[in-house]
């Protein structure tokens, strides 16, 4: 069986996670809000103790997805870039391991978002014919030295076919 890649996301990752879910949880708290504004202002038919619960199932939830889950998350995340294939290994409770072979990539891009932006960081994807692969939350020189060396593999790849 093959070993794990070796190279791990930016310890900044987790930070830059964390406000993201953090964001998306701010959405969702609309929810028991909006039922709320309705059950007082409107016909009052929704029970007080449903909205509640479901505003107290909202704070559980979040607490573990802004808390726990990105740092399991960025202990499972690992890559490696070799002149034949991208290796990329995530997930947290379902491992996924995924081989891109060099000779399928057809574009490698970087890209940054507000978040990542703040952190120095910055995504990588690599397409193919079929879909496309991302290696998240890069320090922002890895990943386009990561994006420069991808492309420089496919080349060379493609010239020796």
């Amino acid at each position: 069986m093959r070993t794990s890649p070796k190279h791990k996301l930016s310890k900044s990752a987790i930070k830059a996670w964390r406000i993201s879910t953090l964001i998306f949880m701010l959405f969702l708290f609309l929810v028991p809000l909006t039922l709320w504004m309705y059950s007082y202002f409107g016909d009052g038919q929704l029970s007080l103790w449903l909205i509640i619960a479901i505003t107290v199932l909202l704070v559980v939830v979040a607490a573990l997805v802004i808390l726990f889950v990105p740092e399991v998350r960025w202990q499972r995340w690992s890559y490696q870039v070799d002149k034949h294939e991208v290796d990329l290994q995530s997930g947290i409770f379902i491992i996924t391991r995924t081989l891109v072979p060099i000779k399928r990539v057809q574009h490698v891009d970087t890209r940054q978002g507000p978040i990542l932006r703040s952190y120095g960081l910055a995504d990588v994807t690599i397409s193919t014919a079929a879909t496309t692969h991302r290696i998240p939350a890069l320090n922002e020189e890895t990943a386009e030295q990561m994006r420069d060396q991808i492309s420089k593999f496919a080349r060379l790849a493609k010239e020796d076919v």
